[in-house]
């Protein structure tokens, strides 16, 4: 099997009231993990996730007090479209927060995705080459249980030899050509925060509740994952 699971994932899920305060949470939790980063190693190493629910919590960063001097950002996925792009991760981003913040330019580390997956994948394993884990790792969850570029039915590399970032084609949504971490890759990290919000999301959060063979369920790091959620979890 392409996406077979290597590591069991440990789950802990954490319902807030509504989205504001999925948002609150998360910032504060960023702030934080940034603070104890940089007085541990002198330096944070953030990977954002893309999307609407992340975009709240951007705008709310900018009006935070932080040692952004020591903030490092990089992203979990991108979409192959030209930097530009108001559909780019990366652009969203700056948009709404980085540009509006003192991290050093060369503090933050876009996906080429413009050059196309391939070329685009392998420019970025070259950039994250030498990087140990990451600090703290924001990530979504999809109606379809997708999380960064990491769709059904394809290869989400989870194995031990996967590779650090992925070319990915054929996604089931626009546009098909992407490119991401891999999980293996995504689950290198101190800590892992996925943000999920809005009922239609309670399909998959079942299924993963359920044990099924999502993406999302993929990520499995050493710390386990925490689960933010702005919607109570289904009955079983």
């Amino acid at each position: 099997m392409l996406h077979a699971m290597q590591t069991q994932q440990v789950c802990r899920w954490h319902i807030l009231a509504n989205p504001d305060a999925l948002a609150q949470d998360a910032t504060a939790h960023i702030l934080q993990a940034g603070e104890q980063a940089i007085a541990r190693a002198g330096a944070f190493h953030l990977v954002l996730a893309g999307g609407s629910t992340p975009r709240r919590i951007y705008r709310a960063l900018t009006r935070s007090t932080a040692d952004w001097s020591r903030w490092h950002v990089w992203f979990g996925d991108e979409r192959c479209l030209p930097p530009a792009d108001p559909e780019r991760n990366s652009r969203m981003a700056l948009d709404a927060w980085l540009d509006q913040v003192p991290i050093p330019p060369g503090q933050i580390h876009p996906i080429p995705a413009e050059l196309g997956a391939v070329a685009a994948a392998q420019a970025y394993a070259e950039t994250l080459a030498g990087r140990g884990d990451f600090d703290l790792v924001l990530l979504g969850l999809g109606e379809d249980g997708h999380t960064a570029s990491l769709f059904p039915g394809q290869d989400w590399g989870t194995g031990a030899a996967a590779g650090d970032v992925l070319a990915v084609f054929d996604a089931p949504k626009p546009p098909p050509e992407r490119v991401s971490l891999s999980a293996r890759r995504l689950a290198a990290a101190r800590e892992v925060i996925f943000l999920v919000s809005g009922t239609g999301k309670q399909p998959a959060v079942a299924d993963w509740q359920a044990g099924a063979e999502i993406p999302a369920a993929a990520i499995a790091p050493a710390s386990g994952v925490d689960i933010l959620l702005d919607f109570p979890l289904p009955e079983n």
